[in-house]
C-alpha cells in the first residue's frame, strides 16, 4: 500500500462561514487554525496547503474565560528603541477585536512560508456582515 500525499493543484478548497459570538476564544481560534491547515480533511499532508477558507463574523462578542480579559497581554514593537508596546485585550477586543482574533490564529500556524500563505485565506469580520457572498460559503458550526 502506497501513502498518499496531495498536490497543491488537486486540493478543492471550500469557503466556510463560521458564527463567533459566544463562542470560547481560543478554543474558537485552534479549531479555525486546523481548518485553515487543512488537518480536518483525509487529503491532509503537512507539507501541502490543503486548508479551506474561513470568514469569522461576530468575532467582537467572542467570550473569554477568567480575568483574561485583563491579565492578558497583546505585546509589539514599533522598531525604535525603546518601542515595546502593551495593550491588554479588554482594551484591544473594545477598538481591534478583528486584530486580536488574527493574531491569536497566527500564531498556531506554521512560521514558514507555508504558514503565510495558510493565514491569507482567514477573513475576520467584527460584525454579522462579510463581502464573501460570491464564494457561497458554507455556515459552519462548531461544537465548542
Amino acid at each position: 500500500m502506497k501513502t498518499f500525499v496531495a498536490k497543491p493543484q488537486e486540493v478543492e478548497r471550500k469557503w466556510y462561514v463560521i458564527d463567533a459570538e459566544g463562542k470560547n476564544f481560543g478554543r474558537l481560534a485552534s479549531e479555525v487554525a486546523k481548518i485553515l491547515r487543512g488537518k480536518n480533511k483525509p487529503i491532509y499532508t503537512p507539507h501541502v496547503d490543503t486548508g479551506d477558507y474561513v470568514i469569522i463574523v461576530n468575532c467582537d462578542k467572542v467570550v473569554f474565560t477568567g480575568k483574561k480579559l485583563d491579565q492578558k497581554k497583546y505585546r509589539y514593537h514599533t522598531g525604535y528603541p525603546g518601542g515595546l508596546k502593551e495593550v491588554s485585550y479588554r482594551h484591544l477586543m473594545e477598538t481591534k477585536p478583528e486584530r486580536a482574533f488574527e493574531h491569536a490564529v497566527k500564531g498556531m500556524l506554521p512560521k514558514n512560508s507555508l504558514g503565510r500563505t495558510m493565514y491569507t485565506k482567514l477573513k475576520v469580520y467584527a460584525g454579522a456582515e462579510h463581502e464573501h457572498q460570491a464564494q457561497q460559503p458554507e455556515v459552519l458550526e462548531l461544537d465548542i
